[in-house]
């Protein structure tokens, strides 16, 4: 028999009501994974009323501790705690969970729902983002000190995290940083959808995350033992020199009778007739749902105010900052930079030629110190991705507030890492490696820009032109790929004066940037130092034009190192007698926001147009007649070698544009 609710304590009360809504929800839902919500319910109830430092009232309050659950498809569980704890969730919005518009949805999501640290879901990718965010703490203790930012961050994370590659990437970083200030639990409870873990791995991950460098700890079967919890999470805050593992054998889906222990637990709901014999075991009003007493409410409400002191602290620390460091910190929260950064913005003259990589740098260096919450790093690739900000600052255990990140060969770690640290707040964060590979990081950028992250990423190597590498190195479909992604915005630079534009816009915008720069050098066009300031943040803009107020005869329209050969072109028909309008244009998704007026001015309707991008032309139906584009794989050769065989010539472009004329023509005729 189980002992009556009235003669439990009103802590195996609470955590008995939090199995009962990890049920609930699901079940009203019919679909959800309530079995590790309810196994983990006591391990919950631990972290938010005996450790977590939070205060309910404010759940943006920059001190407070962090929690991250990596194991996203258990939002229930979370849910239910911001819920209890007053945090902003109504016990309506449980009752909503996953259904359209409403403030639950199936994984967390950030700027979504009060409380919610970063989006989660995909697995693994909590656990990554998770090292940024400690990564950011320790940024902003060291440069603000403890008075401002002094915390920890929490996370669980399940199998399925630890058998995603990117886990075992973030994991490596973090134990070679030593970021002590991160404590995971991590849920052996030896189930995924499939079936057992035991199908499909065998990895002792304790010795796994030892060999990482993280600090472990055992505590086999206690998953229901409140004090084992409570003495597990505190002894992995006291180790400061080494991130923390904690884990916890777990049963997913206990008590319930014929559930606990399965897969079914997993990704299905319980059914109505185990939900009722479970809720018997708990002592739970066996037919009343979403059951949550007065006494228990005020219970979690109650430790829901515990970090409030510590946050009016806070507060007062931060009214008596001085002037200069609070409008350093300031900008450094909103990842923006100081008034005036911008002016230091470099301008370059027409005629030289320099790579779109290097004029990144030169830009990003030229106004690094108006942007106080700048950090650059790249995936081994420093000096090749424009990403080299102060090679004597690296980040390391002994220099936890360098500005430069060696990431090492850890691509989707690198951008997973970054989104964490632009969400912790405190930090801009820089990333580079070659475009090809934002292949490797592509799920990490994708819930950056779900996340509306702010992040700056520098993906080099942008086409054919780079050359000897080959087509395994050689991007083609990737500036589709990412042009196809809602939420961020992409930018191809022609030159080094749009570059600054785009630099520009990556630090003052909001949200997640990709620049897409070359390895090549490439000449500073004639006119975008006037131009590109206003033109690049709207897209495309004319560049240059035969008898402007007039209709072109034609419209060539080119991006990045391709621009080039537009003017070329240019220059060729208009000793012909053509008159031939180039276009600039860095970026889809800004020119698509602009008013229709405007981008019929840069783009007349009725006006045959010719693209001109050394990838695939995938999309530019949308805005041209013809391409001059390469949708096959490419060849190693000296860059300039391939481009020119593969038709991304002056002479080339000249040539199909006359083609493009002959055929509009013959269509009239």
């Amino acid at each position: 028999m189980t002992q009556p609710a009235d003669d439990l304590g009103i802590e195996q009360r609470g955590i008995n009501v939090i199995r009962g809504l990890a049920m609930d929800g699901p079940q009203r839902a019919n679909s959800g994974h309530p079995g590790t919500a309810m196994a983990l319910a006591p391990l919950a109830h631990v972290l938010f009323t005996r450790i977590l430092r939070y205060d309910a009232g404010d759940t943006r309050w920059f001190d407070r501790d962090r929690f991250i659950l990596s194991n996203g498809h258990a939002s229930i569980l979370q849910y239910s705690m911001l819920y209890l704890t007053g945090c902003g969730l109504e016990l309506a919005d449980l009752e909503q969970f996953r259904q359209f518009g409403s403030r639950t949805p199936g994984h967390p999501e950030v700027h979504h729902v009060p409380g919610i640290e970063v989006t989660t879901g995909p697995l693994g990718q909590g656990l990554a983002q998770s090292v940024g965010v400690a990564m950011a703490e320790r940024l902003g203790r060291h440069r603000f000190g403890p008075e401002i930012c002094d915390h920890h961050v929490f996370g669980f994370c399940g199998d399925g995290d630890l058998m995603e590659g990117v886990s075992h990437e973030a994991a490596s970083l973090a134990g070679h940083l030593g970021l002590g200030r991160l404590i995971f639990v991590y849920d052996d409870n030896h189930i995924t959808i499939d079936g057992a873990t035991e199908l499909a791995t065998g990895d002792d991950a304790g010795k796994r995350f030892e060999a990482y460098g993280w600090h472990v700890t055992h505590l086999g079967e206690a998953a229901n033992d409140l004090e084992a919890l409570e003495s597990g999470l505190r002894g992995a805050m006291a180790e400061s020199e080494r991130p923390s593992l904690v884990i916890l054998r777990s049963h997913i889906g206990w008590p319930s009778p014929h559930r606990t222990d399965t897969k079914e637990a997993h990704g299905e709901v319980l059914g109505a007739e185990e939900i009722r014999l479970t809720k018997e075991l708990l002592g739970l009003p066996p037919d009343e749902d979403f059951y949550v007493p007065e006494d228990v409410l005020a219970y979690y409400r109650a430790a829901g105010t515990r970090g409030r002191a510590e946050r009016n602290r806070w507060l007062s620390h931060l009214e008596v900052m001085d002037e200069v460091d609070r409008d350093r910190f300031e900008a450094s929260l909103s990842g923006s930079g100081l008034k005036g950064w911008a002016d230091k913005l470099p301008s370059y003259e027409a005629g030289g030629k320099i790579a779109t990589r290097k004029a990144i740098n030169e830009v990003m260096l030229a106004t690094a110190g108006g942007i106080p919450g700048l950090v650059s790093g790249a995936a081994d690739l420093t000096g090749n991705t424009g990403t080299k900000l102060d090679p004597d600052d690296a980040m390391s255990v002994a220099n936890p507030g360098g500005r430069q990140v060696h990431y090492g060969i850890r691509e989707f770690a690198m951008a997973s890492a970054m989104n964490g640290m632009a969400l912790h707040g405190g930090v801009l964060p820089v990333g580079g490696t070659f475009f090809v590979f934002s292949d490797y990081c592509r799920p990490a950028i994708r819930l950056g820009a779900m996340s509306q992250a702010h992040a700056i990423l520098f993906f080099t190597h942008d086409s054919i032109g780079l050359g000897e590498d080959g087509p395994t190195h050689q991007p083609i479909e990737q500036l589709a790929a990412l042009r196809a992604m809602p939420e961020l915005r992409v930018i191809r630079p022609a030159d080094a004066n749009e570059c600054a534009a785009a630099w520009q816009l990556g630090v003052d915008g909001v949200g997640l940037t990709a620049l897409i720069l070359t390895r090549q050098d490439v000449p500073v066009l004639a006119g975008t130092a006037e131009r590109a300031p206003e033109g690049v943040p709207r897209g495309a803009y004319v560049l240059e034009t035969e008898n402007p107020g007039s209709p072109p005869d034609i419209v060539l329209v080119g991006t990045g190192s391709e621009v080039q050969h537009c003017v070329t072109a240019r220059e060729a028909l208009a000793s012909e007698g053509v008159s031939a309008r180039v276009v600039s244009f860095p970026s889809w998704d800004l020119f698509e926001s602009q008013d229709e007026s405007y981008r019929r001015s840069v783009m007349p309707p009725g006006v045959p147009t010719l693209a001109v991008e050394a990838a695939s032309s995938f999309g530019w139906d949308r805005y041209a007649d013809a391409t001059v584009a390469i949708d096959h794989f490419g060849a190693s050769a000296p860059g300039s070698r391939v481009m020119s065989e593969f038709g991304f010539t002056g002479e080339n472009v000249a040539q199909r544009a006359r083609d493009l004329l002959a055929t509009d023509n013959k269509e009239e005729r």
